[in-house]
């Protein structure tokens, strides 16, 4: 079993040294990154790098918030090793199990009371002021103005047809993991991780009628930068990748990789929206 650890988070060490010993009273081998092993002061096997250890591992604990799991699963998409996401940050819907409940969990995990679930990655391309573009996101594309608070223009085309000229803040473009971060907030559908589609989100659109828009999961959009001014800016998962300009052109499709996320038994994703997001129905 291989466990990495968001190392800013204060209580993370302690967590990682939690898991630890359960795993060791389990009798089952703990590897894990430099890093990790280091601030945890862990006895393991160690990895050099993240993307080693699901070659070597059956599962990996992710200690952190929703952020963390979204930086592992780009350094190891491809692998069939399943993620089990522990919460020590806030909201975190990738995050399956509270850091309180780790015993528990690990308990289920030897019992062999879980399941996997495959979630897709988008990967942009383009170009750039004349530079290549190749990311890949777990949760979302969206490319945005800067700091100055006037709206961007961008040209987008589905599968080679015209969609839109979009006039807004900036677009999302989302998996389904990626539909309860920010195309939630911009107002996007929520969208059963298991559901074969895209979603496009303009961010506070000046068109009124410009809404969420659902697309299948084949779809391949693309996005021209039309406005010179202000600065527009492309991230992937929250981290920002660079700049665009005018006539910078991205293309957004599903990626080939996939990963898997463990989910225990008994768990489902209309409980964590009833937990997640506290819908518990209309009282009078």
């Amino acid at each position: 079993m291989g466990v990495i650890g968001n190392l800013e988070k204060v209580s993370c060490a302690e967590a990682v040294k939690r898991a630890a010993r359960l795993v060791a009273a389990a009798g089952r081998a703990l590897y894990s990154d430099p890093a990790t092993a280091r601030v945890a002061n862990l006895k393991a096997v160690i990895c050099p790098e993240w993307a080693a250890l699901p070659r070597a591992v059956d599962l990996l604990l992710v200690f952190g918030g929703d952020g963390t799991i979204l930086g592992v699963a780009r350094e190891i998409a491809g692998s069939r090793t399943p993620m089990l996401g522990i919460n020590i940050g806030s909201l975190g819907f990738l995050t399956a199990v509270p850091s309180a409940d780790l015993a528990r969990a690990l308990k289920h995990v030897w019992n062999g009371e879980f399941n996997f679930e495959s979630r897709i990655l988008l990967r942009a391309t383009g170009s750039a002021s004349g530079s290549p573009v190749d990311e890949t996101a777990l949760n979302d594309v969206v490319i945005s103005r800067g700091i100055a608070s006037r709206l961007i223009e961008l040209d987008v085309r589905v599968d080679g047809e015209p969609l839109t000229r979009y006039r807004c803040d900036g677009l999302i473009i989302s998996s389904p993991t990626g539909s309860t971060a920010y195309s939630l907030a911009a107002g996007g559908a929520v969208v059963f991780p298991t559901a074969e589609v895209l979603a496009l989100t303009p961010i506070c659109p000046h068109t009124l009628s410009n809404r969420s828009l659902i697309l299948p999961q084949t779809a391949t959009i693309e996005v021209e930068v039309v406005s010179p001014k202000p600065a527009t800016i492309f991230s992937a998962d929250g981290r920002v990748v660079t700049e665009l300009a005018t006539g910078d052109h991205l293309k957004i499709r599903r990626g080939r990789p996939t990963v898997r996320l463990m989910h225990l038994a008994g768990s489902s994703f209309c409980e964590t929206l009833r937990r997640k997001l506290h819908w518990r129905g209309a009282t009078l």
